[in-house]
């Protein structure tokens, strides 16, 4: 070999050794850099003509597993998506606290019904009763703050997705640069491991957002696709766009996550698309767990004030109110009143004689007071105006009945205890809400006592809009359903109409009640249908068909944010009633049919926490018969459960990304002795060549010296 040649080597294994040293200092710099991928040297031994003419480096290449890689980005969706619902409902279940807690939402019904207790003990004490109501009150006003804090987090869940959207077209918009300078880089043969970590590090993020799918290619870009196989970044990119609602609110169209492809222009909806990371854990926070956690408090809040205001409406105060007034039915006044039964008015004097009684019979479409038949609601005004002849008077006006007594006198109602009356399942007072305990701004049941040939009462114009979503989320369907003929067996039709309605994927049905559902078909069991929109209203009631019949979440949902104890009992708490009217087919004017120290009615009202009464099914939990206490137990156990379940699946979640970080880390990640050794071995080899460089450039000299 000649002296050429020599240095010519020795200058290669020179220049190989110090990329060599760049890259292990690089890797040795970046040994706890999220993301780094140690990097290596690829070396390769230089000849011409079958001579060895030393050595060449060619390329710098990035130690990677896209196995592993891909291991690791469905372990972090997974994982990203545990922890956005176990954090929210960890949280939830904290607000809503434990049954043994006196400050939660169940210590306080406990505490309510405990000094209801202590009320009926002595019904004559003010003190007692005061704090009856006001323990009441704390109880309604814990459900409305829970039912404020779910509507809270679902807004907090729908602005996260908002933020996580952006994000997602942040890291895109990056990805599809760096593509870009990739591309470029290796067709000029530079080195591309800088730009590849940085993509590694962008993926990490993006797969904690959303599920994704990777493919390298061949000159370094990556394309990114969902879970599912939908192209976020290609040779094209998606902009993901959607707009959060701004409130938590239930029964608001949360639209959609929508995709523009930049290449076309077109959209397209990649909601279903999203199967894993945060984003989905928020959608089915925001769409399934927490509005099923409010269907269930609704349901409590629904029974714990419907229980007491069947109890207060068949009970008086001593002396009785000189008004009662009942809530919004969103009834009419021509409406049939339908029901079976019997009940009694007493207008009562302040001593509690008998001053005037009216007894009312239902008798199936229509009633009779005192003997005089009628069927409307207008007409049941009409006789009990007759019938208590100037002693009381009763109106009818926007959905409320109400019956003032006359002369500083007062007025209280009473069921037959052998044939109680029942409107929609209720009694008469209890029905109109005659003199609830508990007001609601809103209907707090549904049973309407309607029939299907009963007016609908819809003013012409209005509509209902529903939305039909796929197991898979994919919404398949915009149906809207306008005012339809003249009764509720005409609207029921419009909504169960095939072509124009909702009848393919189900039928709605009117029971004996007057309360209306929704029974899905075989073929589309497991979609869901639900309301989007609503504009109708039922005469001057104010109330439109969706509040009336519970059609919809936010019917139902928002029940607990609008009880509260009557503003006239807290006011004088004197008209609690703890009292019944003690009244029988023989009793006659001028009888004392009221008496001081009566607790009858107290006792009712505190037998409501452990009567059995009919629940509707609300969310996980099912229906059927339970009391109050029961089903406040049930809802203290499925919260904590779910909060359990969701904390389980994070851990699990999280030791499953540990253990796939873990073992791309083992391949990706920069050993220090690893490259202590290689440092080494480079600064020999460097200092090997060195010493070639010194030899031929002694042997130089000797030749040049025997000239």
């Amino acid at each position: 070999m000649s002296l050429n040649g020599i240095v010519n080597n020795a200058l290669t294994g020179l220049q190989a050794s110090q990329i060599g040293m760049r890259t292990t200092s690089s890797n040795v710099s970046n040994a706890n850099t999220p993301g780094y991928a140690r990097t290596e040297i690829m070396q390769a031994p230089r000849s011409s003509a079958g001579q060895g003419m030393g050595v060449e480096v060619t390329g710098v290449r990035r130690v990677a597993d896209t196995f592993l890689q891909a291991a690791s980005l469905r372990a972090a969706s997974d994982a990203e998506r545990a922890d956005a619902m176990f954090s929210l409902l960890d949280r939830l279940q904290s607000q809503f606290g434990s049954t043994d807690d006196a400050g939660s939402l169940f210590g306080r019904l406990n505490q309510a019904f405990s000094s209801i207790a202590s009320a009926a003990l002595d019904p004559n004490e003010q003190v007692s009763r005061q704090s009856a109501l006001s323990d009441l009150e704390l109880f309604f006003s814990e459900g409305q703050r829970l039912s404020t804090e779910i509507r809270g987090m679902r807004d907090e869940a729908d602005q996260r997705i908002g933020d996580g959207v952006t994000r997602i077209n942040e890291i895109l918009a990056e990805l599809e640069s760096l593509n870009g300078q990739v591309q470029t880089l290796s067709a000029n043969a530079s080195d591309t491991t800088g730009a590849a970590n940085r993509q590694s590090v962008l993926l990490d993020e993006l797969s904690g957002l959303i599920d994704v799918r990777v493919e390298k290619q061949g000159d370094g870009r990556v394309f990114v696709r969902t879970g599912d196989g939908v192209a976020l970044l290609d040779n094209s990119r998606l902009e993901l766009e959607y707009t959060p609602s701004g409130t938590g609110a239930y029964g608001v169209d949360y639209g959609r996550i929508t995709a523009e492809v930049s290449s076309s222009g077109a959209t397209i909806d990649v909601t279903s698309n999203v199967r894993s990371g945060e984003l989905r854990g928020l959608m089915d926070l925001r769409d399934k767990e927490l509005p099923t956690l409010a269907a269930q408090l609704s349901e409590l809040a629904a029974g714990a004030a419907d229980a007491l205001n069947a109890a207060h409406n068949d009970s008086s105060a001593v002396p009785a109110p000189a008004t009662l007034e009942g809530r919004n039915t969103g009834l009419l006044a021509t409406d049939v009143l339908n029901g079976s039964g019997q009940a009694t008015l007493a207008v009562t004097a302040p001593d509690g004689t008998l001053v005037n009684r009216v007894d009312i019979a239902f008798t199936g479409a229509g009633f009779t007071v005192n003997g005089n038949a009628g069927t409307s609601i207008g007409d049941l005004v009409t006789e009990l105006n007759n019938a208590f002849g100037g002693d009381a008077t009763a109106s009818f006006t926007d959905g409320r009945l109400t019956i003032a007594a006359a002369g500083g006198n007062g007025v209280a109602a009473l069921n037959d205890p052998a044939d109680p009356s029942s409107l929609g399942g209720r009694g008469f007072a209890h029905f109109f809400g005659l003199n609830d305990v508990v007001d609601s701004a809103r209907p707090g049941f549904f049973e309407t006592a309607l029939t299907a040939t009963s007016a609908h009462g819809l003013a012409p114009g209005g509509e209902l809009g529903f939305k039909v979503t796929a197991p898979d989320g994919r919404q398949v369907a915009d149906i809207t359903v306008g005012v339809a003929g003249a009764t509720l067996q005409d609207q029921i039709d419009a909504l169960n109409d095939p072509t124009t309605g909702l009848g393919q994927y189900g039928s709605f049905a009117l029971d004996g009640d007057g309360a209306l559902s929704f029974t899905p078909s075989g073929a589309y069991a497991d979609f869901e249908v639900s309301l989007a929109s609503d504009t109708t209203e039922r005469g001057s009631t104010g109330l439109a068909f969706s509040q009336i019949f519970g059609l919809g979440d936010a019917a139902r949902l928002v029940r607990a944010e609008s009880f509260a104890v009557s503003p006239e009992l807290r006011a004088d708490p004197s008209k609690m009633a703890l009292a019944k009217l003690d009244i029988d087919g023989t009793t006659a004017v001028g009888d004392l049919v009221l008496a001081k120290g009566d607790a009858r009615g107290g006792q009712a009202l505190q037998e409501a926490l452990t009567t059995r009464r009919d629940f509707s099914a609300a969310g996980g939990l099912s229906g059927g018969l339970s009391s109050l206490e029961e089903y406040a137990a049930r809802l203290a156990g499925d919260v904590g459960a779910r909060a359990a379940r969701a904390e389980r699946a994070s851990d699990a979640a999280q030791s499953v990304r540990a253990a796939a970080d873990q073992k791309r880390a083992d391949v990706e990640g920069v050993n220090l002795d690893e490259e202590l050794a290689q440092m080494t071995l480079y600064q020999q080899a460097y200092n090997a060549s060195a010493r070639m460089l010194q030899a031929a450039r002694e042997m130089t000299d000797t030749l040049l010296n025997l000239v």
